[in-house]
């Protein structure tokens, strides 16, 4: 299934966003398996079929927060590469597979989740599934909701953990959710309170946009002057919304709500215009995490540092939902190997693991495909040739954990 090409969103200060409407999709290979057994693949009929693999059931959603080390993840083009290929490829199965799946849903649309799920519950891995709610907050009843969470029951009962990130980049103003930080909490907490009831073995990620560029103004959903989301998010109470209001604590839903804490973080390039091919500077992925970034693509910092006030004030594991750096091919500039591994190098450094106890979630966005943010391709992938996936295994530290370090099921 192709994705949608949205139009061209306005040109926002400081980093880009990763807008993007992702559509869940199919799992033609799994599907292909199935079918040869002869096995029902019909929505939600895949529950007997994983159930058979194993009892086991995920039921403490807090199991999955390592003691010590980083969950590796990844975010796959699932047209491209299924689980298998990916562990094949680079020798290890993820802790964590990312999903994306519009809500509400019907029985197509979730039996893709359900699809996914069908790769990650041999792997003993976890499901962050990204739920984006695109006809708007008002669509969350309470029967949308509630079926939420008899469908993440199901999963958890069949022995996969689920992360769910839901409405993810709150604080921007592309997407039908943004910058309504009244309603969002609204809506968090009651999908929080449904899911800690109905559904022990999964979890609650609140995951905002990095701040660099915040309010992003021209957005189709940027808050208006006058309304009490716009006095909310003024906390400065100088009746404009500017890089010195915070970008992140008006949509906290609060610590009872929330049990992972994220926010993705790329390198989309060293200055305007994005996307060329630029070795990344010393400590910028520290940096954006601290909210400290001041740099040749802008001075960010007034950003509120994310690590410390959500890691380590408020108590939550702290996730990197995706990350990755940009590699364009039709440019000039650095190699990709050069690129790429300047990136990791950062990322996985030893200072990120020492200084950092509290971060326990690192996803890699691994696709290659159009950016409308800068009208080209872009190799994202740290895996995508022999020569780049080999040196990024020999870079990767003995900290991270993989499927088979959680111990939930497999």
């Amino acid at each position: 299934m192709g994705m949608t090409v949205a139009p061209a969103p306005p040109t926002f200060s400081g980093h880009p966003n990763r807008k993007r409407r992702r559509a869940s999709l199919l799992i033609p290979l799994v599907v292909t398996a199935l079918a040869a057994t002869g096995l029902g693949f019909a929505s939600k009929e895949v529950v007997p079929v994983v159930q058979a693999l194993s009892l086991c059931r995920a039921v403490d959603a807090s199991t999955i927060v390592p003691k010590d080390g980083v969950l590796l993840g990844v975010n796959l083009d699932w047209n491209s590469e299924t689980l298998a290929e990916h562990q094949a490829n680079l020798g290890h199965d993820p802790a964590v597979v990312v999903q994306f799946s519009d809500i509400p849903y019907d029985d197509e649309t979730w039996s893709h989740t359900t699809n996914a799920v069908t790769q990650v519950r041999p792997t003993g891995g976890v499901l962050l599934l990204t739920l984006e709610p695109h006809g708007g907050l008002a669509t969350m009843s309470d029967e949308v909701i509630a079926t939420l969470a008899t469908d993440l029951r199901a999963i958890n009962d069949q022995g996969t953990p689920v992360v769910v990130r839901f409405a993810h980049e709150m604080n921007g103003s592309w997407y039908s959710w943004g910058q309504q930080p009244l309603r969002y909490v609204e809506v968090f907490r009651k999908v929080a309170a449904a899911v800690h009831t109905q559904a022990p073995g999964t979890s609650m990620m609140w995951a905002p946009n990095y701040g660099g560029g915040y309010p992003f103004t021209g957005g189709q959903f940027a808050a208006r002057p006058g309304t009490p989301d716009f006095a909310t998010l003024d906390t400065d109470h100088d009746g404009t919304l500017t890089m010195n209001d915070d970008t992140y604590a008006p949509y906290y839903p609060g610590d009872d709500a929330v049990d992972w804490v994220g926010v993705s973080l790329y390198h989309w390039g060293n200055q305007r215009p994005w996307g060329n091919n630029d070795i990344s500077e010393p400590g910028k992925f520290l940096a954006m995490l601290t909210g400290t970034y001041n740099g040749t693509a802008g001075d960010d910092s007034a950003v509120p540092d994310f690590y410390q006030v959500y890691g380590v004030d408020h108590q939550k594991p702290v996730g990197i939902p995706e990350t990755a750096a940009i590699f364009t091919p039709a440019r000039g500039g650095a190699s990709e190997l050069d690129v790429k591994r300047a990136w990791w190098r950062q990322v996985f450094s030893p200072e990120t693991h020492q200084q950092f106890p509290q971060l326990k979630m690192i996803n890699w966005f691994e696709w290659k495909k159009y950016e409308i943010e800068i009208n080209d391709d872009v190799d994202w992938r740290s895996a995508g040739t022999p020569a780049i996936r080999d040196a990024l295994t020999q870079d990767l530290p003995d900290w991270l954990r993989y499927g088979e370090d959680l111990g939930v099921c497999r």
